[in-house]
Formats: C-alpha cells, structure tokens, sequence
C-alpha cells in the first residue's frame, strides 16, 4: 500500500577521511587492522538467508604478507549455484512486491552502517585482502560504496517518477518493473565499491541476485554480506557462492529464468559470457541484459604547453596507486619531445621517492599485487623490455614474491608506440611512454585513438584551450571517461559516472540512472475512462 511519495534528494558524496597524523579515523583503523589479523575468520556462503560451509576450505592471504592467513572460505560447487537461484526465486515474488520505501531503506541504512559502525572494519578487510593503503580503502570501500547505495536510491526515485502524459479521457501510467528471473552479479577483486554496487544496484529495482566475487575479494565482500542483513535484507534476495567461473556459467547460463548478468572483469571472459548466452537464448523467459565493464590500456597524452609538475603528477598518480590495479589507471603516456627531458628526469625522482611495503605502515605509497598468477605475468612483461631494444627502464623493474607480491613501479620508455606495453593490458604498476615530436600533436591524436582496442578512460594536459578542443574531439570514442588536466582515474559516483566501450563493455555508466535502467522493465497502463461502444468512425460518414 503506497501512503504518499517519499522525496529521496540527491545525496552529498561522502568525506573522504585523512587518516594523517593523530586523528580519531587513524587510530580506529590501526586497531581494526590488528584485529583482523589476530582472529582468522571461517567464512561460509550466504543462500537464502542461512550459512553454507562446504568443508572445501580455500586460506586468504594477505597479497603483501603471503605467510599470514587471514581465514578461509568455504568453496561450492554445482548444487550450491542451483541453491542460490532458487533461494532467489523463491524471494522473488516478495521482495518485488514490497513498497519502494521498503526496499529503500534497507540500502540506505546499510549505507549508514558502513559509514559508522563498520567503516574500519570494511576499510581493514579491503587492505589485508586486496593490499590496499589506507587512502585506497577509504575511496573504495568506505566512501565510493556508501556513495553507490546513496546516490542510487535517490536515482530509481527519480525514475519512478517518469510518467507519460496522458490525454482527455484516458490516464497512461508508467510501471518500473523488476526483471522476470534472477540476476547474476559477477564483480571483481580491485574494488570493494564495485563488488558491493552490481548485486545491489540491480536488488534495488526489485529484482533478486546470485553473486559471485572473486575469490581475492571475498575477504570483504562478506563483510558487506553481513552488513547488507543487519540493514534488514530479506533472505533470498542477494545470496552470495564461491564457485569457479565455469560451474557458474554452466548453470546460470542455461537457466530458463537467467535474466541478466552485472559483470566486471576481463574482456576475454566477457566475450564468452556473450557468446554463451547467445547460443542459449532459445531457453530464456527473457531476452538476458547484458551488462559488463572490462578491461583498458588507459592513456595520458601531454601537449607541449602542458606544466611539467602537472604532467608528473598525473602519471605517478594515475599509474602506480593500487599498483595500477584499477581498470582505469594510466597505462600509455605520450609525451611531447619539448618537455619529455624534464618530464622523465622529475617521474623518475619522484617514483624513487615511493615506499613499497605492507599496508599497515601507513608511509607505503605502494603495496602488493593481487596474487602470484597477476605477478608472474606483469614480470613476464617487464623481464620482455628488459631484453628488447625498442625498450629500455627508466625505474624500478624488479620484483620479488619472498614475503608477498611486490613490483616496484616500473617506468618504460619505447620508441616505438605500438610496442607491446603500449598495447596489452598489464593491470599492474607498469607505465609505459612514448616521446612524440611536440609538433605532431594532431597525428599522435590520432595514434592514441588507434592503438587500442579499448575505450575506457584516457586524459589530456595542456594549458593551450585549441589543443584541450581539439583531443576532445579526435578521442570522442576513444575513453568512456576522459579527463582534461588531471589524471585519469577517480570517479566519483554523482560527479563521473563511470563504463567505457569499444572492448571496455556496455558504458552502462555505474553511479547514474543510465545503469539502473537496465535492470527495469517498464510497462505501460492505459485506462480508459469512458470506452468506445461502437467500431465506426466519424470519418465513415459522407454526410
């Protein structure tokens, strides 16, 4: 029963806390820190409201201190997915049925939640499971996740809102239905923020979820499963399975009540997510949305009127934070031959200024990598410039997984801007540059939009407005998010909403009404108050 219309005004992002020297936050999350570590954790799967422990127990360790085990996870298998969707089917019908406020206060007290009692808590699992730095955690886990739930409540408000007009006679309504079967939220392990929103963001509209995270980021993914309970989640609705990727797929993809899947990871695991489904469609209630953010080879690209300390400071930031784990961080830089001197001679010093290590010392810029296959590979791509010629290193280059997995950030010069660095997505703490002849500014334009069959974030630095114009345009279609004179990573849910194309995904834009859309499937009412009785027309008549 509807009572009135309840008003959920665009929220305020949430402050970001410092964490410097001698504040409440840093104290609490030192001791949050040393908690986790001290009371390793049994961690079941959640279907349908109740704890699954399958006895197949997989260690958590922390990426930068692999001797460490923070606890263990319960790992499923066949049945468990088959479990989950029917606990989901079975919420369905009730979870859809609820009022708006209802459901809407269920994530906006999870937001409250996470922005009080257990914000550390949060912030210390994102750091120890996925080597994450204070400044990091708090983006992420704390501030970008409570964002997501906030900013996405007052957006479905104002969907619902949408009406059609209506004429003399007849009154038209707009119904924002929830989709017909189950959503499949597959998320990643570089952000807690984004392994919280795409099973929400979809439960929200009413629909019910089977989520999968990574299983390098299931250490805080369940600490959002149980903050999601205690904010009142009714059973069913959300239940969160460790499974591997073809199991999943397996099942979910061959359900009749498969309705879509919310998915960010890799290109190539997309792409046969996508194929799948459409050898499959046959067998759907519905034709599946197909919602997903992949990868990037993110691009920086000087103009020689760029400031030097403005240059530097976008590629140090944009490269190395999280390791240059994030689907946005600066990969390829270009780099006019005026300013290239000053530029490498100040990155280099200022990349030998960054302390690696773990995440408790509050002084490490840089930590880990996520685990042993992501640093055998991103080692891989260094060890390969180390011996070509059209590459050399201009900083750190080495690397060692004694203690955790650690790669110092590693600058790559080429001459050639199609070498393999400037190409292939490394997803680590890898930058590779290219000096260009800063009179050739419009050709490079045109080489940074062909070299990559990605589209996801890319900036340009430039003091000169016809340059900034100019990039605008000839890199329309090259960067889902671009940015003008800063570096290109940080959105902000409300301020950047967030989703790249061409091999980045479906630009379904996370942290804006364009995402919610997808997961509604609207349908229209005509009443008529007063119905025709009689099929003629008055055109019938001749006189």
């Amino acid at each position: 029963m509807s009572l009135g219309y309840f008003s959920y005004p665009l929220p305020a992002n949430e402050p970001v806390l410092s964490y410097a020297p001698g504040t409440p936050e840093k104290t609490s999350l030192k001791n949050a820190l040393a908690a986790a570590k001290k009371k390793p954790l049994d961690i079941p799967m959640y279907i349908g409201g109740k704890t699954v422990k399958t006895g197949k127990r997989v260690a958590i360790h922390p990426p930068h201190e692999i001797s460490h085990t923070l606890g263990h996870f319960h790992a499923g298998e066949e049945k468990h997915v088959k479990q989950a969707i029917d606990a989901a089917l079975k919420a369905k019908e009730a979870w859809a049925a609820m009022s708006w406020e209802g459901r809407a206060h269920i994530f906006l007290k999870a937001a409250d939640l996470l922005a009080t009692k257990y914000r550390f808590q949060m912030n210390a699992a994102t750091m120890l499971g996925q080597s994450k730095n204070a400044y990091q955690a708090e983006i992420d886990s704390a501030c970008e996740l409570i964002d997501f739930l906030r900013f996405n409540v007052h957006f479905l408000s104002e969907i619902y809102k949408q009406q059609p007009i209506s004429s003399t006679g007849i009154h038209n309504r707009m119904e924002w239905r929830p989709l017909e079967g189950f959503v499949l939220a597959i998320t990643p392990f570089n952000f807690t923020a984004i392994g919280g929103n795409l099973p929400t963001s979809a439960a929200m509209c009413g629909n019910v979820v089977v989520w999968k995270p990574a299983n390098t980021q299931v250490y805080s993914a369940q600490v959002f499963m149980k903050i999601l309970e205690e904010a009142g989640l009714p059973a069913g609705v959300i239940n969160l399975i460790y499974v591997d990727g073809p199991t999943l797929g397996k099942v979910c993809f061959s359900h009749r009540d498969f309705a879509g899947v919310h998915f960010t990871g890799s290109t190539g695991v997309f792409n046969n997510m996508w194929k799948t489904i459409g050898e499959n469609v046959s067998r759907y209630r519905s034709y599946p949305r197909i919602v997903g953010e992949t990868g990037g080879k993110d691009f920086v690209i000087a103009h020689k009127s760029a400031d030097v300390d403005t240059v530097v400071t976008a590629l140090a930031r944009g490269a190395f934070e999280f390791q240059g784990q994030k689907c946005s961080a600066a990969s390829r830089a270009y780099i006019p031959s005026n300013i290239a001197a000053a530029v490498k001679a100040k990155l280099v010093a200022e990349i030998r200024t960054m302390k690696m290590g773990t995440v408790e010392d509050f002084g490490n810029f840089v930590n880990a990598v996520i685990d042993e296959k992501s640093f055998n590979s991103i080692a891989r791509y260094i060890d390969g410039a180390k011996k070509d010629r059209k590459a050399s290193i201009l900083v750190g280059g080495n690397y060692s997984k004694k203690q955790g997995y650690f790669i110092e950030p590693t600058v790559i010069e080429t001459k050639d801007p199609k070498y393999t660095t400037m190409c292939e997505e490394i997803f680590g703490p890898v930058l590779t540059l290219y000096v260009y002849d800063a009179d050739k500014f419009e050709q490079t334009l045109e080489l940074v939009n062909e070299t990559s069959p990605y589209a996801l974030t890319g900036s340009v630095l430039s003091l000169d407005r016809n340059a900034i114009e100019l990039a605008t345009n000839v890199l329309r279609n090259a960067a889902g998010n671009f940015y003008i004179n800063d570096k290109p990573t940080g959105a902000v849910v409300g301020q950047q909403p967030f989703g790249g194309a061409r091999a980045s995904g479906t630009n379904d834009k996370a942290g804006s009404m364009l995402n919610l859309y997808r997961w509604l499937s609207a349908r229209t009412v005509k009443e008529t108050y007063h119905p025709p009785t009689d099929y003629r027309y008055p055109f019938l008549r001749e006189a």
